[in-house]
């Protein structure tokens, strides 16, 4: 794809006039890979722009493609702790149990990350505690290993 270079700066500032207007001259940039492997939506969401996040589904982003570790869009925010945009990321259909090329999950990355409230959301949502990342681990195991309390006493209820 022709200068996507442009593109990806205005989804990095969360530029959503100008995203949309690129949209609407290349359609196809809607699932776009940049340098890195990651697509508009990813960028959007790790930057934290929500809107913009769900202008670039509304206008067919992929909610689950993975970047190049495998990381997916829900993953990210689960990472960095933005809780809106993954309770927005859920309500349009996210998969809570999609696995980057480390075996982690969602959940994993919440409880490594201590994200006590995006460990609830997700298991409100199906999120399956049972999954072991590449090296064997569970979310219990990472909410042990950093010491969360809250998160322990959330993970041995389900």
């Amino acid at each position: 794809m022709e200068n996507t270079e442009a593109f990806f700066e205005e989804v990095r500032k969360g530029a959503i006039a100008p995203v949309q207007k690129i949209l609407d001259e290349q359609p196809a940039f809607i699932n776009a890979i940049d340098q890195r492997g990651s697509t508009p939506l990813i960028l959007a969401t790790y930057y934290n722009h929500v809107d913009l996040a769900m202008i670039l589904i509304e206008r067919g982003a992929n909610i689950d493609a993975k970047d190049g570790s495998g990381n997916t869009a829900l993953m990210g925010v689960c990472f960095k702790g933005f809780d809106e945009a993954a309770k927005r990321l859920i309500e349009k259909g996210a998969s809570v149990n999609e696995r980057n090329a480390m075996g982690a999950t969602c959940l994993i990355y919440a409880a490594t990350f201590n994200r006590l409230e995006i460990a609830k959301l997700l298991i409100a949502n199906g999120a399956d505690a049972t999954v072991k990342d590449g090296r064997g681990n569970t979310a219990m195991d990472h909410a042990k290993m950093q010491g969360a309390p809250a998160l322990i006493d959330l993970l041995e209820t389900v």
